[in-house]
């Protein structure tokens, strides 16, 4: 039961956060005689902005959320074979750090790969 506590505490942060990060771009008046973009080509919402300048940002967000997420897990799965069997605890810890280190290689790539979409 106490996990799913954290779980919905946790999924409430994020919605709550989501929701105060979103209200002040919201919050702006529109031109009503405007369509979907400017004449610029950028976003009414986010002023100077384009779809792709926020397409990179949410991608290399979404990126780091994920490479976070395969690191804890498998952090969480070398601890609890270490603590199954102590004897391989120096070859669980060297396959834990390998594989940590190419999930944060293409971590790295893909937010770099946002970053350049963000900027073009």
């Amino acid at each position: 039961m106490n996990k799913k506590l954290a779980k919905f505490a946790l999924l409430l942060m994020v919605v709550g956060m989501s929701v105060m990060m979103a209200s002040p771009a919201l919050a702006q008046e529109h031109d009503s005689t405007e369509g979907a973009t400017l004449s610029n080509g950028s976003s009414p919402v986010f002023p100077g902005t384009t779809a792709a300048n926020l397409g990179g940002a949410i991608g290399a967000g979404l990126a780091v959320i994920g490479g976070a997420a395969g690191i804890g897990r498998i952090g969480a799965s070398a601890v609890e074979s270490m603590a199954r069997q102590p004897e391989a605890s120096g070859s669980i810890s060297t396959a834990m750090i390998i594989t940590a280190a190419m999930i944060e290689g293409a971590t790295l790539f893909a937010v770099l790969g946002g970053f350049i979409a963000a900027i073009k």
